[in-house]
């Protein structure tokens, strides 16, 4: 027996918006991958290195579910999350909502899913859920891992129950619209200038504006911090690059937000912003082109170079920052259709 709930799939880039996305076109409410991204103050960086990890890690956005949770509260959605160390209470956590003809979304390890091509463990992978059978459950994810795909029920239990940096207990989540339509373009100010507050604010130096200018001195020392840089260097911009970002750290996904914003609102701050993460885009792409190179090649000065784009990333985007931080001292006009 089969139970799939009726469901639009979308060509998108990133996981926990592709998962959104399917959650709220079912709700009615249809809103692109970049807006989705901007209303939950998705953008962020962090340089994250420790003894434990083989090689240091660059991120672009907030924690896993962090965006879910902001982007609820701004369109003032019902989000239920569900956890539980039992597998048989968490595949009854979205057998429940399935039946009664809802989609699901998943936070779980990306490793054990029977489509993903390249095997890397990753806790933070969500995914949304629209059905399933005997054998096989019936998921949404990125354009770049197949769109509508299924994995088996076995390897989607492994995935869900994973432990390590980033899972969740078998995390489960439905988002409910009330009674009320959501007004998403009413939020863009706050989304944005709560994104800008943290990132020019971070608690510790490997945050936001901070912990790019710090990664830009270290980025130089990565040679010494690899005995495989033909192997980590080259992993590392391809995370940048190609691992469900959307391309530059996110950066992308975030220009394309305050492009679709500057449509709507009329304010010199928001163009600012704008310019300035299309200027931050570019230079995303080629740090992460120069890191691979220096791995290919063996090039230090590749590093150099690298370290040098990131310096001045940290000063572009921190500028960017400040003026979109200044969008909750004005009133942006509307602009008419």
């Amino acid at each position: 027996m089969t139970t799939v709930v009726a469901i639009e799939v979308r060509g998108t880039q990133h996981c926990e918006t592709t998962a959104l996305g399917v959650l709220l076109r079912h709700e009615g409410i249809d809103l692109s991958e970049p807006m989705l991204f901007g209303l939950g103050s998705g953008l962020s960086f962090i340089y994250w290195d420790s003894k434990n990890m083989d090689f240091p890690f660059l991120g672009g956005r907030v924690k896993p579910f962090e965006l879910t949770g902001n982007l609820a509260t701004r369109l003032g959605l019902e989000l239920l999350v569900q956890e539980t160390v039992s597998p048989r209470r968490a595949w009854e956590n979205v057998t429940g909502p399935i039946d009664a003809g809802r989609p699901v979304g998943l936070q779980l390890d990306s490793y054990y899913l029977d489509y993903f091509g390249t095997k890397v463990h990753f806790g933070g992978h969500v995914v949304a859920l629209y059905g399933y059978d005997n054998h096989n459950a019936y998921l949404v994810d990125t354009d770049q891992q197949g769109g509508a795909v299924t994995t088996s029920l076995t390897s989607l239990a492994r995935a869900r129950a994973a432990r390590g940096p980033m899972t969740a207990k078998h995390r489960s989540f439905t988002l409910t619209a009330g009674g009320k339509p959501p007004a998403p373009h009413r939020q863009i100010v706050p989304a944005i200038t709560a994104c800008a507050d943290a990132f020019l604010n971070p608690p510790i130096a490997n945050l936001g504006h901070r912990g790019i200018g710090k990664a830009g001195k270290l980025v130089r020392t990565w040679f010494q911090r690899t005995d495989a840089p033909q192997r980590d260097l080259p992993q590392a911009s391809l995370l940048m690059e190609k691992a469900g970002t959307g391309g530059a750290l996110f950066r992308n996904l975030y220009r394309d937000f305050l492009a679709e914003c500057t449509e709507l609102l009329d304010s010199g701050h928001l163009r600012t912003g704008h310019r300035l993460y299309t200027e931050a885009a570019g230079l995303w792409t080629e740090a992460a082109a120069l890191i691979k190179r220096a791995g290919e090649s063996g090039d230090a000065h590749c590093l150099v170079q690298a370290g040098s784009v990131l310096d001045d990333l940290a000063r572009i985007e921190q500028e960017a920052m400040r003026a979109l931080s200044r969008l909750g001292s004005e009133t942006p006009r509307p602009i008419q259709p």
